[in-house]
């Protein structure tokens, strides 16, 4: 079963939603987050980077970062951009971008289910990553980014809601990427309970995106419980903040890699030792990669098309994937790039800022750079059900969750 619970949310009016609201905090460099606010200081972003309200050299160290947000957000709070609800709400948060539209229920999920494996994991997290977000919740007190989940649907969600998102919108706005975001609150105590009843027949949830997000609040949740000699296990620590999308409408796009260098390797060296495992095809233009073990390759200001050769295609849940092939057999043992979590002479590009990205970096500061075709939201679910994990950067999800347009308290 999935257990979901309402809550409280603090959210902006309607009016300052699209000027509120912000990218998540983990799309955008500081560099990038920082032109925004400059540009629009009531942005989130004040929030969930708080090094924005600072120049680079000028920036406090990480735990006194972490105190800053928790000042920014209790301002947002004090002037209004943040108003809590009266009632404990489920949110429904529907997202369109061009032509594409998921819909999903905001809830608090339990911790207990992820620390017992029925919010399954398909990603290893980074240790001083989960800490940096540990130390942000912990100090403001808040999930003030949501958990992408999603489930496998028969098509029960959309009955569920299909009143729901008839009835007049709560806010709805457009941002400036062009999505276009939309909350309907749920307070009817029959809907409420006819939902979490729904959830509690899905046998188990799966961590789209958010897995430090999912571990820190699990770690919070250790900590408060030591601290708390009267815990009972409804506290609001014992939950954290999520959007929960059908597994139908999820959209994944490629996540591409950009290479600073050939390892050494010549041009005509690296183009002989790729064919021991690809077939490889000059392109005349450049081309996104039209399906699985297939990749789109820019080198010199020319494209490629490579084909990976039978012989190292296999059907294993993890090792089949595309990221894998193109680890295994060719960033690491050509270009050694043996640890893509660590090593500094690659790069990740999602797969939305197009192939044009790729060319850019190249004429910047890579020599060589891989369009990947996307991994299936079906592949992704069979790798958690196995308990396995992905390649790192194996899955771009569009359109992206906004920050700042639910909060949740833990107190």
């Amino acid at each position: 079963m999935a257990e979901i619970k309402p809550f409280r949310g603090y959210l902006p009016p309607p009016d300052l939603a699209k000027k509120v609201s912000s990218p998540p905090y983990d799309v955008l460099s500081s560099d990038e987050a920082r032109f925004i606010v400059r540009e629009n200081n009531d942005s989130f972003l004040r929030v969930i980077k708080p090094e924005t309200d600072y120049e680079p050299r000028n920036e406090p160290e990480k735990e006194a970062l972490h105190h800053h947000a928790a000042e920014n957000l209790a301002e947002f709070i004090r002037s209004g951009s943040l108003i809590q609800d009266d009632e404990p709400c489920f949110y429904i948060y529907r997202i369109s971008m061009d032509g594409h539209i998921q819909t999903g229920i905001i809830a608090a999920v339990s911790v207990q289910e992820y620390n017992q494996g029925l919010i399954k994991k398909h990603e290893h997290t980074r240790p001083e990553k989960e800490t940096d977000r540990t130390l942000h919740i912990e100090i403001t007190n808040a999930n003030t980014g949501p958990v992408f989940l999603t489930f496998r649907n028969k098509g029960g969600f959309q009955n569920q809601i299909s009143n729901i998102i008839n009835q007049k919108k709560d806010i709805t706005f457009q941002a400036d990427d062009r999505t276009i975001h939309t909350l309907w609150k749920i307070k009817a105590p029959e809907i409420l309970e006819s939902l979490k009843r729904y959830f509690e027949s899905i046998p188990a949830l799966y961590i789209a995106d958010g897995h430090h997000r999912a571990a820190s609040a699990a770690r919070v949740q250790k900590i408060r419980e030591s601290n708390n000699s009267r815990h009972q296990g409804n506290e609001p620590y014992n939950y954290f903040l999520s959007v929960i999308f059908p597994h139908d409408e999820v959209q994944i796009l490629g996540y591409n890699r950009v290479i600073k260098d050939l390892a050494g390797l010549t041009k005509d060296q690296f183009l002989r030792l790729i064919q021991n495992s690809f077939t490889l095809i000059p392109l005349s233009e450049r081309q996104i990669p039209g399906n699985q073990y297939t990749f789109s390759m820019y080198l010199n200001n020319k494209w490629y098309k490579l084909d990976a050769k039978d012989e190292i295609i296999t059907d294993d849940s993890v090792l089949g994937l595309d990221a894998s092939i193109l680890q295994d057999h060719l960033l690491n043992p050509i270009l050694e790039i043996n640890d893509p979590r660590t090593n500094k002479r690659i790069d990740f590009v999602g797969g939305i800022r197009g192939l044009e990205e790729l060319e850019h970096r190249c004429s910047l500061d890579a020599k060589v750079a891989f369009a990947l075709y996307p991994v299936t939201i079906n592949e992704l679910l069979d790798v958690a059900d196995e308990g396995k994990v992905m390649p790192p950067k194996s899955t771009w999800f569009e359109p992206k969750l906004r920050s700042g347009l639910i909060v949740r308290l833990l107190d």
